[in-house]
């Protein structure tokens, strides 16, 4: 197929230019990036040849092998034109992810020179300032801005922006007026939860919105369940389900996609994914970063709601639904509901929660929270059961904190040791251990049992067999930011890695009852130390299971 289009573009080339000036194209265009095709090739060229031309060689720019491994490509996909509307425009969201990972995409070719992104918030500042304040962003928060002053250009004249009050009813017909009824629009709410259905309201009252327009809302998605369904009613007055994208990054990121191809693309290890050869399956999201400076927001959310609830939800879900009889966003999240609904009910004596002391010269997490009587856990670690056919007897550990010894986010399936010991080393040695690394350092290890090298008789060891993305792609790789493919996602109208409004629904009502029993007793958080792997009960979780955590490393 490579050499087919090679060909094609090639003799497209030739016929356009009589022969001349194929390779002065072919290298402009790599040097354009394909952002000005119709600078680059004049306006001597026949109408629609510039785009054609762009398609062409866009294919073969991110097809063609690079890095070490010449059978790891990437393909970028260009989007239509659309109008991004990015309520929240100049909050730290928007700032630090959403403008940089666009720019991202229209550095790569994917965001087409049509596209329109508008930014809305309070701060009365005219287009040139809005301009100059995402200039400021990129310059800080994505270095290639400064190796690509064109595409930067390009991307600024994207921009446009608009005061709007989103408490009111001043803003919102000049907003409409603004967006082009031939392209796709959609609408990012980079705010606080209590605007999300003002905003979605007064869209629809002011006819802003089209049947295909989407609407993309960010955690926190609810306090409880009946927030939670307040929330999916408001929204479902103004939006069909099939328009709403209830964004979590996590599931943007390339290793949480590649679990799924690694069970579903391979009959390696399907056959293996059940309690017949999985001893039981961990999953570690900690961070080093303590919640100073949004201490009283996090106070009246915790570790259970801001990360079990949603991420650590999803990644569960992915590692233990059964296949879907197709790869579409319905089938994959009827899937995942179908384990969220097999979920037994948490049990206080499964779960452990706790706070980090100061230490490190940084205070305590009550200092931070500014409450010296917070219930309020940093830390929480549970024992999960999936009660269905797959599953049954295998425990899902699932444990995330603040202020512990690293950053670090992996899924671990821990398989059973073989059924009989024919070697004498065998009942020292580890189980095979299949480990996906989120972050910081995304990849997949797969441990196995070897004889070690040398004579002297059958001596075991383990090694791992291990798949770095940025080894396996070569230094040159560079994996979209987890913002970059799920806005494009947007954009496509793919929903396959979003929650549904079910979803949501069913994880609350897991989540809630643990709730409610810990706001009845008043048992305090257990204190951890900083820069450490939780309190010592979260190790008595496994260990009165034979069990341990895998380490907390970088």
């Amino acid at each position: 197929m490579l050499r087919v289009k090679a060909l094609c573009f090639s003799r497209l080339l030739f016929a356009l230019t009589g022969g001349r000036g194929a390779n002065r194209v072919a290298g402009g265009f790599r040097k354009e990036r394909l952002t000005k095709p119709h600078k680059l090739l004049g306006s001597r060229w026949p109408c629609g040849v510039a785009e054609c031309l762009a398609v062409y060689y866009s294919t073969l720019v991110h097809l063609r092998p690079k890095g070490k491994n010449p059978a790891m490509v990437s393909r970028v996909i260009p989007v239509n034109a659309f109008d991004l509307v990015i309520f929240g425009a100049t909050g730290d969201l928007s700032r630090r992810k959403l403008l940089p990972a666009l720019f991202r995409r229209m550095l790569d070719g994917q965001m087409p020179a049509e596209a329109r992104i508008i930014g809305i918030a309070r701060s009365k500042m005219s287009g040139k300032a809005f301009r100059a304040f995402v200039r400021e962003a990129l310059e800080e928060f994505e270095p290639e801005a400064a190796k690509a002053p064109e595409v930067l250009e390009a991307f600024l004249a994207a921009l446009d922006y608009l005061v709007v009050d989103v408490m009111g009813e001043s803003g919102w017909e000049a907003l409409g007026k603004m967006l082009r009824p031939d392209a796709v629009r959609a609408f990012y709410l980079s705010v606080g939860p209590n605007l999300f259905g003002e905003i979605a309201t007064r869209l629809s009252k002011h006819g802003i919105t089209t049947p295909e327009s989407r609407i993309v809302v960010e955690k926190p998605l609810g306090h409880d369940l009946a927030s939670a369904k307040a929330l999916n009613a408001q929204l479902g007055a103004c939006f069909d389900e099939h328009q709403v994208y209830r964004i979590d990054h996590y599931l943007g990121k390339e290793t949480v996609q590649n679990l799924m191809a690694i069970r579903f693309a391979n009959a390696l290890f399907e056959p293996l994914w059940n309690s017949h050869y999985v001893d039981h399956v961990q999953i570690t999201v900690a961070e080093s970063i303590s919640v100073e400076g949004r201490g009283g927001y996090y106070d009246k959310s915790g570790a259970l709601r801001d990360m079990v609830q949603n991420h650590m939800m999803q990644l569960l879900c992915l590692t233990a639904m059964e296949p879907p009889a197709k790869f579409n966003a319905d089938f994959v999240r009827d899937e995942k509901l179908k384990v969220i609904r097999a979920l037994d009910p948490l049990k206080p004596e499964n779960t452990v929660r706790g706070q980090y002391r100061a230490g490190g010269g940084e205070p305590s997490y009550i200092e931070h929270s500014e409450n010296p009587a917070s219930k309020t856990e940093s830390f929480v670690a549970l024992k999960v059961e999936v009660d269905n056919w797959r599953w049954a007897g295998v425990p899902f550990y699932l444990r995330t904190g603040k202020r512990l010894r690293a950053r670090m986010s992996e899924i671990v399936v821990v398989f059973k040791k073989p059924p009989h010991a024919i070697f004498p080393e065998m009942a020292s040695q580890g189980s095979n251990v299949l480990v996906i690394r989120l972050q910081p350092d995304e990849g997949i290890t797969l441990h196995m049992t070897i004889k070690e090298p040398g004579p002297g008789g059958m001596r075991l060891t383990e090694v791992p067999l291990d798949m770095s993305f940025a080894e396996a792609l070569g230094n040159d790789h560079n994996a979209p930011d987890a913002y970059e493919r799920l806005i494009m996602d947007v954009i496509r109208g793919d929903q396959t890695l979003f929650m549904r409004g079910d979803e949501l629904e069913e994880a609350w009502a897991w989540i809630d009852p643990l709730i409610a029993a810990w706001d009845e007793s008043n048992e305090k958080p257990k204190p951890y130390d900083a820069g450490g792997s939780g309190p010592e009960d979260a190790l008595a979780l496994l260990h009165r299971d034979g069990r341990k955590w895998r380490e907390i490393v970088n």
